[in-house]
C-alpha cells in the first residue's frame, strides 16, 4: 500500500481537472462548499481550492501528520481509519461521494487522528485550513452548516458508541452489512462495495475469524449469499429485525 507524505501530497498526485468539475458545476449537491456557493461575497475559497486524483489504494491522510486542510470526496470512497491497541486498524467509516474527510482536526487540533485510504480511484477538493477558515468568517451561513455538521456528527458519534458496547459479535456484523447496505446499495445482487473479512472486523470491532463464523451462520440460515469478496443480503428485513433495538439506522 503506498502511502504519501502530507507535505508533497499535492505535488506528487495533483491533476489537471476540467472545468467541468469546478464547485460551480459540481454534482454533489450534499456538499457543503456546493451548498453554500451561491451565498459567498468572493471566489476566494474557489480560487484556492486544489483537486487532487488518487488511484485506488493510494492514502492521502496519514495518523499523525499536521493538519492542513479539509479534503471533499468528488468521486469515489474512501477509508477512514486509526490505529488502536497494539497497532491494530479500526475502520471509523467508510466515505463517498460529497462526504468531509479530516474534518475532525480542523479547529481543533495540529495532527490528523485519523488516516485515510483511496478503495476507489478517488477524486479530492482540498481545501486550506487557513483559506476556509477566512472564507468562514465572512459567511456565517457556511459557518451555520458547518455547526450543525458538526453537531449531527457528535451524536452519531455518541450513539454509535453506546449502542455498540452493548451489542454480541453477531449483532456488530450485522449492523456492518447494513451501514455498507445503506450507504453503497447493490450491484447485481451485491453490496456495491466488496470488503475483506478482515476490513468488516476492523469495522466491527471483532476479529476476522469472528466475521468468517457469523458470516458461515447467517449463510446457512439463509440470510446472505457469499461469492468471493462480495456479500448479497437475501432477507433485510431478519437482519434489520435483529438489531432494531440498537437503532441500526444511525449511520445512515
Amino acid at each position: 500500500m503506498q502511502k504519501i507524505s502530507q507535505n508533497i501530497i499535492t505535488k506528487d498526485i495533483r491533476k489537471e481537472i476540467p472545468d467541468s468539475l469546478s464547485c460551480n458545476h459540481c454534482i454533489n449537491t450534499n456538499c457543503l462548499i456546493k451548498k453554500n456557493i451561491h451565498t459567498f461575497s468572493s471566489s476566494k475559497l474557489i480560487d484556492k481550492k486544489t483537486n487532487i486524483k488518487c488511484k485506488k489504494g493510494q492514502q492521502f491522510i496519514i495518523e499523525g501528520a499536521p493538519v492542513n486542510g479539509l479534503f471533499f470526496i468528488l468521486k469515489g470512497i474512501v477509508k477512514v481509519f486509526r490505529t488502536g491497541i497494539n497497532g491494530r486498524e479500526q475502520i471509523v467509516r467508510f466515505a463517498k461521494e460529497g462526504e468531509i474527510i479530516g474534518h475532525r482536526g480542523f479547529g481543533t487540533e495540529e495532527f490528523y487522528s485519523i488516516g485515510a485510504i483511496a478503495l476507489k480511484d478517488v477524486t479530492l477538493c482540498y481545501f486550506s485550513k487557513d483559506v476556509l477558515q477566512d472564507v468562514m468568517l465572512e459567511n456565517p451561513l457556511l459557518t451555520y452548516d458547518m455547526m450543525l455538521f458538526y453537531a449531527n456528527e457528535l451524536n452519531r458519534s455518541e450513539s454509535k458508541v453506546k449502542s455498540i458496547s452493548q451489542m454480541t459479535v453477531r449483532e456488530r456484523v450485522i449492523d456492518s452489512l447494513l451501514y455498507i447496505h445503506r450507504k453503497f446499495g447493490d450491484l447485481k445482487g451485491y453490496l456495491n462495495l466488496p470488503l475483506s473479512r478482515k476490513e468488516y472486523a476492523d469495522y466491527a470491532g471483532t476479529t476476522e475469524e469472528q466475521v468468517i463464523r457469523v458470516f458461515s451462520l447467517l449463510k446457512k440460515e439463509g440470510l446472505i449469499s457469499a461469492k468471493g469478496k462480495k456479500i448479497g443480503i437475501l432477507n433485510i428485513q431478519k437482519l434489520k429485525s435483529e438489531i432494531s433495538e440498537h437503532n441500526y439506522f444511525l449511520d445512515s
